[in-house]
Parts: C-alpha cells; structure tokens; sequence
C-alpha cells in the first residue's frame, strides 16, 4: 500500500492507527489533522510553552500505546483528548498559575492575530480577568468538562469518551460549571 493510500483527507482515523502499525508514517496524517487544535487547548490551558511540550507527549504516547487502540472506536478525538487532558492534569498547578496571571493582567496566552477579531478582543478583554479568576476556582472535573466543550470543541459524548465518565455526567459538570461561571461574571455569560 502506497503512502498516497494513507494519506488521503477522507481516510478514516481508526484505519490510520491500524495503517501505522505497518507503516508508521501513516501516524503523521493523525498528527496533521489533530495536533492543532490540540495545541490550542493546552496553549488556553498551560501557555504556549507547555503547550508544544503537551501535545508532543500527546503523540508520543498514543503512537506508543496504538496497538491497543480498539479501531471499533473509529474518531481517535476522544482518546487524543483524553491523552491531553490527563498531560494538562498533571500540570494543574501551572494551569493555576496561568489563569491567576490572566485574572491580573488579562493578557491571554493564544494571540489569535486576525484583525477581524482585534474588536472581538478588545470587548472580551475586559471579561477575562474575571473569567480567568472563575476558571481558576472551578472543580478540576468541572473545569475540564467546560473546557474541553468551550474550547476543545468537543461533543458531550467525546468529552465522556475523553474523560471516560458517563454523558450524564458531563452534563451536570458542564451545568455546574457554567452556573458558576455566570454567576461569576455578575450573570452575563452566554448560555
């Protein structure tokens, strides 16, 4: 099988995974197509400087572990993000760290540089601190469940996957969180 077989966009992850124990490059489209967003989350999370070390770990460690990746599955989303969440869990202090530094000074850490959302962040720079100062005081449980929704932009069935919980409890963590993030913002957060 040729590469131009693996590396095709419409290949499905959970083929690639099986791929890569033959041919290993085949791993690098799963990197291509998931690596970003990745290192956005962590990036929000933990600060870009930890963020590329997250997401290298992320990959190092499912290329590790893929034999056992159970290709019924099909997304590999879930079990990537899951991978990252427990990396970002064992940095919880920096993370703390960082949304404390954020509260203060409300700089946030993943400069989007678009000029068409230069307005969208002047606006929102004036909720970060709180929202920062909210984020930092929310459960890990809760934290994680919120975020990987807000930003991992995952559905409530990956974020269960992702932290192997069921869906009805990443409801009430997302509820709960977001009920504290409101109220933390005086009641202005969206729903």
């Amino acid at each position: 099988m040729g590469s131009a077989d693996v590396l095709d966009d419409e290949t499905d992850d959970a083929l690639l995974v099986a791929r890569s124990l033959e041919d290993p490059r085949c791993f690098g489209e799963l990197f291509r197509r998931h690596a970003p967003p990745l290192h956005r989350y962590a990036a929000r999370r933990l600060g870009s400087d930890l963020a590329d070390d997250i997401v290298a770990e992320t990959f190092h460690t499912a290329f590790r572990s893929r034999a056992g990746y159970d290709p019924a599955r099909g997304d590999v989303r879930p079990w990537l993000w899951r991978i990252t969440t427990n990396l970002i869990r064992r940095h919880y202090r920096s993370e703390l760290r960082m949304f404390r530094a954020l509260a203060r000074t409300g700089v946030d850490p993943v400069l989007e540089g678009h000029a068409d959302r230069v307005a969208e962040q002047v606006t929102a720079a004036a909720e970060t601190p709180r929202l920062a100062a909210a984020l930092a005081g929310l459960r890990k449980g809760d934290r994680d469940v919120l975020l990987l929704t807000a930003w991992g932009e995952l559905s409530y069935q990956e974020v269960a996957d992702a932290l192997d919980i069921p869906v009805g409890t990443v409801r009430s963590r997302l509820n709960r969180a977001r009920t504290k993030v409101r109220d933390a913002l005086g009641g202005t957060a969206d729903e």
